[in-house]
């Protein structure tokens, strides 16, 4: 009997706009999946450090500040057809902490069209919109999300 898979550390980042909208950009590899800025946490790196190199990596700019951090790792389970797909077969899903960020740039800094693209269309929702379009294996996670940085959204 193998051992069970475990899960890749990773950081998530809730990008807010001035108005509280939510940054979301589509993903090329799932036709109308949409989701938070997220990643793979790199040997050596912290996570608020992997949050900065996934902001640039995926969104294109570094123009914001850090508002928030998640109290708890927060996981979510790939759906089991995913297994040995994603990450070469060597996780179940991710543990990540979360950021929420200020954006202080001007929509024209942001630029989905980086090294390594994730991200084919970007748009700002509100917060009670987020869910809609979210893959559902991550609903659960993102609804945690929303609950953990509520008060920030409130503002």
């Amino acid at each position: 009997m193998s051992e069970p898979l475990s899960y890749r550390r990773g950081v998530g980042l809730m990008l807010l706009d001035r108005r509280n909208y939510v940054f979301t950009g589509r993903r090329i590899d799932t036709p109308d999946a949409w989701q938070m800025p997220q990643g793979g946490i790199d040997e050596g790196e912290t996570p608020r450090a992997a949050a900065l190199r996934e902001l640039e990596e995926e969104v294109g700019t570094a123009k914001a500040e850090f508002l928030a951090e998640s109290r708890q790792w927060l996981r979510y389970e790939l759906p089991a057809a995913l297994h040995g797909k994603v990450w070469n077969g060597r996780y179940r899903g991710q543990e990540q902490k979360w950021f929420a960020l200020r954006f202080l740039g001007s929509d024209s800094d942001i630029n989905i069209a980086t090294h390594e693209p994730e991200f084919d269309a970007w748009r700002w929702l509100p917060p009670a919109d987020l869910l809609r379009g979210i893959v559902p294996f991550k609903r659960a996670l993102y609804e945690a999300v929303l609950h953990e940085f509520a008060a920030l959204l409130q503002s």
